[in-house]
């Protein structure tokens, strides 16, 4: 019952965003600007769901091992699959000193998991399998898809907005065609609109992830001693805010940005110090 209503909410959600885009490519550009959104917003959904797991992992700078360079990570992942009775993902190591992780692909038989370099390094074997069953639980909630397709559509309606400003959409007689200002609106405060939107379904996510990566793994209190350690990590390396990674970053299992200011108010991430708290009243109640 509980993942019916988080999927009904998400659904809702992207139809929130979707109505978002279409309504400030009207705004923008009249009916003219409705059919150009209406357009862009179907070909970006198409992208995102055939190259989501291509677009993170090249970002990511992430490579493909195999069971002979890493029997000790196929080892964990093999084992997790299994217990969930889902095939085993393609695995990668991203070559980055800071520790994170991340799921991505549309499907469980399209799906890629991949760890950083420096979360191998700082983490225990019971901590690393915690933080693998987190990702494999976005992956099996299909999580990795709705998140891409959000992030697409919430870039929409920025671009949209610099459409309108630099590129009016319509001709001078269209009746329907906004002045200036409603264009100047649109520009500031449609991507806000859309971050907040997109920010209500990676947190309720990331949420359900941990809950679920704890019991799949078995081990809540494992993964809230990962998450402390992968937030210390994050913060003493974190991250440069490059376009390519900034796209991504909602896929990660921690913010990879320093922490601070707008970047925290408007993080797809849900505080730290909450999820970790969730895990360990988890922990309480297993006991």
């Amino acid at each position: 019952m509980h993942r019916h209503h988080n999927g009904l909410k998400t659904a809702v959600l992207l139809g929130l965003l979707t109505g978002i885009i279409l309504l400030a490519g009207y705004l923008v550009g009249g009916t003219t600007g409705l059919l150009v959104a209406l357009v862009i917003s179907l070909a970006v959904n198409g992208i995102s769901y055939f190259n989501s797991d291509k677009i993170a992992l090249r970002s990511m700078r992430a490579y493909p091992v195999s069971e002979a360079q890493a029997p000790w990570y196929y080892s964990m992942v093999r084992e997790l699959a299994t217990a969930a009775r889902q095939p085993m993902p393609r695995l990668y190591i991203s070559p980055t000193n800071q520790p994170n992780a991340f799921a991505t692909g549309r499907n469980p038989r399209h799906a890629a998991v991949c760890v950083t370099e420096g979360i191998v390094h700082i983490l225990e074997k019971r901590e690393l399998r915690a933080v693998l069953g987190h990702e494999l639980s976005h992956v099996y909630s299909r999580d990795i898809l709705t998140s891409s397709v959000a992030a697409a559509l919430a870039s929409i309606i920025t671009y949209l907005g610099y459409l309108a400003w630099f590129i009016p959409i319509g001709s001078a007689g269209d009746d329907d065609r906004p002045n200036p200002l409603v264009s100047l609106l649109m520009l500031v405060l449609g991507p806000i609109a859309a971050l907040v939107v997109q920010m209500a379904i990676s947190r309720s996510r990331e949420y359900e992830a941990d809950a679920d990566g704890a019991r799949l793994s078995g081990d809540p209190l494992a993964l809230a001693s990962a998450l402390r350690k992968i937030e210390m990590g994050a913060a003493s390396l974190p991250l440069p805010e490059q376009s390519s990674l900034v796209s991504s970053s909602h896929l990660l299992i921690a913010n990879p940005f320093r922490a601070g200011g707008l970047t925290s108010l408007f993080s797809t991430h849900p505080p730290m110090e909450s999820r970790i708290r969730r895990l360990e009243e988890m922990a309480g109640r297993r006991r």
